[in-house]
């Protein structure tokens, strides 16, 4: 490389940091939660690009909280273990040896995997079940779906302590009812009521898809901005593809519950995080309580 070259290239770097000034100021000592899954997970070289993001995020001085999924990985580990899933509506049959499973797949496997990947930058990221301190409360969805949760009440007094002490929390979604009986629970709820529980400033899914199309498939109906009501809208007229409509629905609830933003994009593009918050044009979808201004801007 020559030594022009190597000048334009520091020369844009430098304009990228300055791009991004703002939006940091803006953004520091705010709480995102980051609904983590999808190819991104999947993915090492990904895997890396999301743990780079995250822990700069904590290092510029927002609050990250993540929650992840893991529905291949129990898939996989069922399947290894000689048990083969079962479905009802495109909902995991959960019984018994299926929860335990689940819980060794999210806690033991899929959660350290994050938790180490996050550290490897610092030593900021702890793990954590929604069993954990009270965390995640649950009651039974379906008497047909066996141990299978949906979300009574979130109880942030533990990851409130975390972040105080600036560590960012990891939470596999495990939740248990008043007996103590263990659930496995769908991430995107998850995500969303950690988001209402802690007033985040943000709350955010990382999918496999570019953002929220106006008319899915078709994807120059991409949507770059719109509000709660205009979610609301894509569901009821059935506009939304089965996968996003759980998501859709979190954003709304925690949009009218006191979370200023969500976004979702797209988990394979490599740093989707930093490009969405610290750049001028974003990449994904962002979703407003009412239809104000994109990310960074202003009214």
């Amino acid at each position: 490389m020559t030594a022009d070259a190597r000048r334009a290239l520091a020369g844009e770097k430098a304009h990228v940091l300055a791009e991004a000034l703002p939006y940091i100021r803006d953004f520091s000592g705010k709480t995102v939660v980051i609904k983590y899954g999808g190819h991104a997970m999947e993915s090492a070289e990904l895997a890396e690009y999301f743990a780079q993001d995250v822990v700069l995020m904590r290092l510029v001085g927002m609050n990250p909280v993540v929650v992840h999924g893991g529905g291949p990985q129990i898939t996989d580990l069922m399947r290894r273990l000689g048990k083969e899933p079962e479905f009802v509506d495109g909902q995991r049959v959960t019984d018994a040896e299926t929860v335990d499973i689940a819980r060794m797949a999210l806690v033991g496997k899929v959660n350290r995997d994050v938790v180490v990947s996050l550290n490897q930058h610092g030593s900021y990221a702890v793990g954590l079940s929604g069993e954990d301190a009270g965390l995640i409360a649950v009651t039974p969805r379906d008497e047909r779906l066996g141990f299978v949760g949906d979300v009574a009440a979130i109880d942030p007094s533990i990851l409130h302590r975390l972040l105080n002490e600036e560590f960012i929390p990891v939470i596999a979604t495990i939740g248990m009812d008043e007996t103590g009986q263990a659930y496995n629970v769908n991430a995107d709820a998850v995500a969303g009521a950690i988001a209402e529980a802690l007033h985040a400033e943000k709350l955010v899914y990382l999918t496999d898809v570019a953002g929220v199309y106006a008319n899915f498939p078709d994807e120059d109906s991409l949507v770059a901005q719109i509000d709660a009501d205009g979610l609301d809208a894509l569901v009821a007229d059935g506009k939304a593809s089965a996968g996003m409509i759980p998501k859709l629905v979190s954003c709304v609830r925690a949009l009218r519950n006191g979370v200023t933003r969500a976004h979702i994009l797209d988990g394979r593009v490599p740093h989707a995080l930093l490009l969405e918050f610290f750049t001028r044009e974003g990449i994904g979808t962002m979703v407003s309580g009412d239809a104000g201004p994109r990310v960074g801007e202003t009214s």
